[in-house]
């Protein structure tokens, strides 16, 4: 496989979990995209929040391709205190899925004109870590990527019941119905 290649297939599952993450938003409320759902306060909106920044970050700043909005959550250093991971009532959801995607713009114009090979520094990691090259930040965003997108799946099913994209390539309510109740008298014989 050649690096071009290899860069190709990254992009692509890196799109299709971008993709992913912002589908679990479809025909929510402006409540339910924002309101925590975990006891760690996980929710939709903060996702993408967050994946923005990690892209404006690790695709972008890292390798020395500033991001071209500024991110006040990054410049004041709340993001250290998880300003990242939610959205304030003032900040509109068109405006971080608008975020998310220029973060994409972004990103993507770094795969298109860096090899795998080139050279990246992650200014916040210890100091003995900090050099690492593009390929390996690409591909922590590809799995950081694919790790939130998973979080929005159960986050949105946890909101409405709406499961992940194959979830109604697998079955109708009904299987789902069945195959929860056997899933429970499984977990129950340990009662």
């Amino acid at each position: 496989m050649t690096s071009s290649s290899l860069s190709a297939d990254l992009h692509r599952y890196l799109q299709e979990s971008r993709d992913g993450v912002l589908s679990r938003l479809e025909g929510l409320s402006q409540y339910d995209m924002r309101r925590p759902m975990t006891p760690s306060a996980t929710n939709l909106l903060g996702l993408v929040k967050h994946l923005a920044t990690m892209e404006h970050g690790y695709l972008g700043d890292c390798v020395g391709r500033p991001a071209p909005v500024p991110l006040p959550w990054v410049e004041d250093e709340s993001v250290l205190d998880g300003a990242d991971m939610w959205a304030k009532a003032d900040e509109s959801s068109d405006e971080i899925v608008e975020l998310y995607r220029a973060a994409w713009r972004h990103s993507d114009e770094s795969i298109a004109q860096l090899a795998l090979d080139a050279p990246a520094e992650v200014k916040w990691w210890p100091e003995e870590r900090r050099a690492t090259t593009f390929g390996h930040l690409l591909v922590r965003m590809v799995a950081e990527t694919a790790h939130h997108a998973g979080h929005a799946d159960i986050t949105r099913e946890m909101i409405d019941g709406r499961g992940g994209g194959d979830h109604d390539d697998i079955g109708g309510a009904e299987w789902w119905e069945r195959y929860v109740e056997r899933v429970q008298r499984a977990a129950d014989a340990h009662r």
